[in-house]
């Protein structure tokens, strides 16, 4: 086998500074120990820029020398992508957390550390060539993120919430290695590329190989909150520090997603009638759960919780066509699509609420009442966010982003899905846009006891990435359907 460390420079990289980040917190005197996240932010950004090269050929490490070509770390120019944006979003987290690490009492070090390896899963799961990588991502991911949610204190929401967490990750991690070791019994190889090919097995062990196909995928279905794996939301997010929630939502959430696409799309498209009619399914419950259960929500975590839910339901929906090419175009393009456009609107949404929570104290959704007049940065990031999150304009990020997966699964011939994801579509419409309405009010308060208040300049920034980000990509579409030229089949 060969190595090809500088295949695994940008993983490498975040890891060696998240011991690097714990040793400085070692020995930083108190008052300075906070610059550790400024040192995690810097290596965001190299990491970030670093990633940018694999857009156009990948990155590979960890190859072997016998057999067909294949590498335990295998990054593809669209898991590339979803570097990028797993990436930009661990760095908007570190800058939400710049004043909520101090202000909640968290220690500084063990949290950059926590966070840097989390990320560091995120992207082997996202290049998981066989696996047993893909295993050692997931929980590369999962483990960091149960100690970040138990690092709020008071009231032992912490303490319950990383319960949860800890909890549905086991059992999502059991039932991925008890399905890889049933797909390993059927046809004898882990490696993604072997699976792929369409061999027969012998019939005694067809049952066995259907049978870890589907506890495999069902397996992501915990980590992505898909119904009926999603119970432990909405208590985890209220439960954790905001930024960690916001980390959930989205660089979490993301690599989960990453992870199913590997699998699924690269392993698993020859054995897709045993997955994909069972996602079609769980895509149609879980965007009608999530969106049905938000409308009664008058809380703005557990409003989001919801809404991710609901959110992770049109990601799904396109793998109802297997993985097999539509028109020249790999179907599961679109889901990567989705993600970009999610991570954007989701975490812009995120940063306004950490924003008010720190002003308020609470996070009810009436603190937001004119919101626009007193804090026009946040009130217009939160309007736009909103509005793209239910796909109205101008937040056409959204709108792209339904567009391509209601592309797929038309094209792949699943109107019925096709119908309940038009009918949720209208179903968000209210709450997304009731909020929306609720933030752009005048405030009942005279302007002179209500005055105008400025954001922290990391709070502020970290809105400002976000929302920039979700209108770059409306008013540049063609960045947001890049995906399908990222994929090997992909071809106009």
């Amino acid at each position: 086998m060969t190595v090809q460390l500088s295949g695994v420079a940008v993983p490498l990289l975040l890891a060696g500074t998240a011991v690097v980040v714990l040793l400085l917190d070692a020995f930083l005197p108190a008052r300075a120990k906070p610059a550790v996240l400024w040192v995690g932010v810097v290596a965001l950004g190299a990491a970030f820029a670093g990633t940018l090269p694999a857009l156009r050929s990948g990155a590979q490490a960890f190859c072997r020398t016998t057999g067909p070509p294949a590498c335990a770390y295998d990054l593809a120019p669209y898991g590339a992508m979803l570097h990028l944006v797993m990436i930009a979003g661990a760095a908007v987290v570190l800058l939400l957390s710049v004043r909520a690490v101090g202000e909640q009492h968290l220690p500084p070090g063990e949290y950059v550390f926590l966070l840097l390896c989390s990320v560091t899963g995120a992207l082997v799961l996202a290049a998981a060539g066989e696996l047993a990588t893909l295993v050692v991502g997931l929980e590369t991911v999962s483990l960091p993120v149960f100690g970040l949610v138990a690092l709020r204190r008071g009231g032992g929401l912490g303490s319950e919430a990383a319960l949860k967490f800890f909890l549905v990750s086991v059992a999502s991690t059991a039932l991925l290695l008890f399905g890889a070791s049933w797909v390993y019994a059927a046809r004898g190889s882990l490696w993604l590329v072997d699976l792929a090919k369409d061999v027969g097995v012998r019939p005694e062990l067809q049952p066995v190989l259907v049978v870890g196909v589907v506890l495999a995928v069902v397996g992501f279905g915990f980590k992505v909150a898909a119904v009926p794996f999603h119970a432990w939301v909405p208590d985890t997010y209220a439960g954790a520090p905001l930024p960690v929630t916001a980390y959930l939502a989205v660089v979490s959430k993301v690599a989960g997603f990453a992870g199913l696409l590997v699998l699924v799309g690269r392993g698993l498209v020859p054995y897709a009638h045993s997955w994909a009619p069972a996602l079609g399914v769980i895509a149609a419950l879980t965007m009608t759960v999530g969106n049905v259960v938000a409308l009664r929500q008058r809380d703005a975590v557990r409003l989001l919780a919801w809404s991710s839910i609901g959110q992770a339901g049109y990601v799904i929906a396109p793998f109802v066509r297997g993985g097999r090419p539509i028109a020249g175009v790999d179907p599961l393009a679109a889901p990567v699509s989705y993600l970009v456009a999610y991570a954007a609107m989701t975490m812009t949404a995120f940063a306004v609420v950490v924003a008010m929570t720190r002003e308020h104290g609470s996070t009810s959704i009436a603190d937001y009442h004119g919101l626009l007049w007193r804090q026009p940065l946040a009130g217009a990031a939160l309007v736009f966010a909103l509005v793209a999150l239910a796909g109205l304009p101008p937040g056409l990020v959204g709108l792209f982003a339904k567009v391509a997966a209601f592309r797929a699964v038309v094209y792949g011939g699943a109107g019925w899905l096709a119908t309940v994801m038009a009918v949720n579509v209208v179903v968000a419409l209210y709450y997304y846009v009731s909020w929306a309405v609720l933030v752009v009010q005048r405030p009942e308060v005279e302007p002179a006891r209500r005055p105008v208040t400025t954001l922290p300049p990391p709070v502020g920034a970290a809105i400002l990435v976000s929302v920039a980000a979700a209108v770059l990509l409306s008013a540049l579409p063609q960045l947001l359907f890049a995906a399908r030229d990222l994929f090997p089949v992909a071809a106009p």
